[in-house]
């Protein structure tokens, strides 16, 4: 086997198809903006600000819920940074900001736009990093 077919070769780990350049780095931007916006979201939320204390309350679910979206928001906001994870990161923060909506629209009655955005943009990363997704997945199938 010559040089050129062993870097020519792939292996199952390897198939999976991964961004250009280019994407790649929209992807990253993507990424640090969604971590920055989640990150300080769960702080908020973990650290019982005022705001957030009053807006669970009004949502009515309890102040244990605030705490646990605010958890699940950081480990999002973490996942994003870590490439390993930063596609299944993307899924879970789109299923949060699907519930975020929900609750804007149908609870607190407020203009959920940048809920909305925010799921935009985490399910672009979420799909953009797929094949990490299932590199990851194929791990533990293993």
């Amino acid at each position: 086997m010559t040089q050129q077919d062993f870097a020519t070769r792939q292996t199952p780990a390897t198939t999976e198809k991964r961004p250009g350049k280019a994407l790649n780095i929209v992807l990253w931007v993507l990424q640090i903006g969604l971590l920055a916006e989640f990150a300080l979201a769960g702080i908020a939320k973990v650290t019982a600000n005022p705001q957030m204390v009053d807006m669970f309350a009004e949502i009515g679910a309890g102040q244990w819920f605030r705490v646990l979206t605010g958890v699940l928001e950081l480990a999002g906001a973490i996942g994003l940074a870590i490439p390993a994870l930063c596609g299944l990161a993307g899924l879970g923060l789109a299923a949060l900001s699907v519930g975020a909506t929900i609750t804007n629209i149908f609870v607190l009655h407020t203009n959920p736009t940048i809920t909305i955005v925010l799921f935009v943009v985490a399910a672009v990363v979420a799909w953009g990093r797929r094949g990490r997704t299932a590199e990851l997945v194929n791990r533990f199938r293993r």
